[in-house]
């Protein structure tokens, strides 16, 4: 990827500005531009997924829940989660009780819709809010997971503390998110896919090229892996450590309330 190894990407010198993408935007503005690129790319969402990784997407996630290692009768929080990719496999895999937040309405839409087919489904509660500002209690929930949704967020580190803030304690964190590349000689040829053939997937699948440039932007400003494991340990989560994907091009960190 650009962004080297160990960098996290300059902020804009004005605290009332931040990044959507490679533009500066009003910091207050970046949530509604943000719901507006999911509200747009909902319908079309998990096919995306599957194209732009060429299936990989499914093994990532898989990975998360086979670290998670679910347990009936604890209450999971997945995160960004709105069509239910997460919350279904945590339930498949022995979970008993998850609320997915999304701040698109439309992308919870797909997921109760995908949920309407399972007989679990009363298990799932369907929450719209931000990450920011979570919708429970202090020590509410026994873990949280958050898929490809943190990089999309205005302020990781409020992110970071209301999931310190919510789970209970030895409650766990996991989240997978699109990183940097650890194999040598395959970072030109990431950058070239990501660059064109994403963007142009977008247009001619989800009917919106700009939401795609925005997302492949986005991943080139997220921090790397050790720079993320950072931001997690200074927002009071303990024992981070984190696993690549597929080389770096996803990485999974994982990290408890103590």
């Amino acid at each position: 990827m650009a962004q080297a190894r160990g960098k996290i990407a300059a902020e804009p010198p004005d605290a009332a500005t931040t990044h959507f993408g490679n533009r500066t935007v009003v910091r207050a503005d970046k949530t509604g531009l943000v719901q507006g690129v999911f509200e747009s790319v909902a319908a079309r969402y998990d096919l995306m997924n599957d194209l732009m990784s060429l299936g990989a997407h499914r093994l990532w996630k898989r990975a998360l829940i086979d670290w998670l290692k679910p347990r009936p009768g604890r209450h999971h929080l997945d995160l960004a989660g709105g069509t239910g990719d997460i919350a279904f496999r945590y339930l498949d895999a022995g979970g008993s009780r998850v609320s997915v937040l999304d701040i698109s309405a439309a992308m919870l839409a797909v997921g109760r819709r995908r949920a309407a087919r399972r007989r679990d489904r009363a298990k799932i509660a369907w929450l719209q809010g931000d990450a920011e500002r979570l919708p429970f209690g202090d020590a509410a929930v026994d873990s949280i997971t958050i898929a490809f949704g943190i990089r999309n967020c205005t302020d990781i580190e409020a992110v970071i503390a209301e999931a310190h803030r919510v789970l209970k304690p030895g409650g766990r964190f996991l989240c997978l998110e699109f990183s940097r590349l650890a194999l040598p000689g395959m970072a030109d040829l990431y950058e070239t896919y990501s660059a064109r053939v994403i963007p142009r997937l977008g247009a001619l699948v989800a009917r919106d090229r700009e939401a795609y440039v925005y997302l492949v932007e986005s991943i080139r400003r997220f921090p790397d892996q050790q720079c993320f494991a950072d931001l997690i340990e200074a927002g009071g989560l303990g024992r981070v450590t984190w696993r690549n994907l597929s080389g770096g091009i996803a990485a999974l960190h994982s990290a408890w309330r103590i």
